[in-house]
């Protein structure tokens, strides 16, 4: 009798959750949302699990999730493993020829297909492609010093518009086609970003391995506008390899991206946490609301 009661404990407190939650799914149905997607979760396959799980549900509820990933580690791996040697420009990978044949092979293969795969598994339908595909990401050479990599100068999300008609969740590998048919190695964040700026997504979210920006004594900062970001930014407070990510949020947000949250992708369920709870998690950045 005790045991039945326990149970009839939880399910009423799994009911009372779904109830709460009401007007948290209404305000995000119809929204788009991308998210990046690497680091941790990306080599444990129950994480990955976990983290389909969440987008499945998301699309479920009337979210268009897109996902954009990274793949750094595979990519590291494979170059290892076939003896391809890079060069390194101020600590950055050169990425030539022979570089970014490898970088295509895992991203759009082996990483990409992976997390189609999970989606898929989780009862979503996934389908994979680069931003090479349909003409989605048109990028020029970031610096001739570094090869083959890339900075986008024009995103056409027609396919992607196409995809969420279907009910099918986009997943994208960070490359991109140059004036002259070249393949372009792009920043994970700098591809999401700009993917997100051409949705005018409703969220941005970028799942990294820290909880998210942090204040001068270490405690995370839950919400942010564009003006703080640039002061702590000069005060040195944010440095490091949190400044990329706040530069991607600056230029998402002033392209029209209503908010971008650097998050920690590692806690359980973070994208949910994020959209579904009052107290959401991470960073959250965006512009200052006019007074009223």
């Amino acid at each position: 009798m005790k045991k039945q009661d326990a149970m009839n404990r939880d399910w009423i407190a799994t009911a009372r959750t779904l109830s709460h939650a009401l007007p948290l799914l209404q305000r995000y149905g119809g929204a788009t949302v991308v998210v990046k997607f690497g680091g941790h979760a990306m080599g444990d396959d129950e994480e990955m699990d976990s983290f389909a799980r969440d987008i499945v549900l998301m699309q479920q509820v009337g979210v268009n999730p897109v996902i954009v990933h990274g793949g750094g580690p595979m990519i590291n791996q494979m170059l290892e493993r076939l003896g391809v040697k890079s060069d390194f420009v101020d600590g950055k990978r050169v990425t030539d020829a022979a570089t970014v044949e490898v970088v295509e092979m895992v991203l759009s293969g082996r990483v990409n297909k992976r997390i189609v795969q999970a989606i898929n598994d989780q009862g979503g339908k996934a389908v994979g492609l680069s931003g090479k595909d349909a003409g989605l990401i048109t990028c020029e050479q970031t610096n001739p010093a570094l090869g083959f990599v890339g900075t986008p100068t024009q995103v056409d999300p027609s396919v992607l518009h196409t995809l969420f008609a279907a009910d099918t969740i986009p997943v994208i590998a960070p490359l991109g086609a140059g004036r002259k048919g070249e393949t372009y190695n792009i920043n994970g964040d700098t591809a999401a970003g700009a993917i997100a700026t051409a949705l005018k997504a409703d969220r941005l979210l970028l799942l990294t391995d820290v909880a998210g920006v942090k204040d001068a004594g270490g405690e995370v900062l839950t919400e942010l506008t564009p003006d703080q970001i640039r002061k702590l930014t000069d005060e040195g407070v944010i440095a490091g390899g949190m400044i990329p990510k706040t530069e991607t949020a600056l230029a998402a947000i002033d392209g029209g991206v209503r908010g971008v949250v650097i998050l920690d992708g590692r806690a359980p369920n973070a994208c949910l946490l994020e959209l579904y709870t009052d107290h959401g998690a991470g960073s959250l950045i965006r512009a200052e609301r006019p007074a009223t």
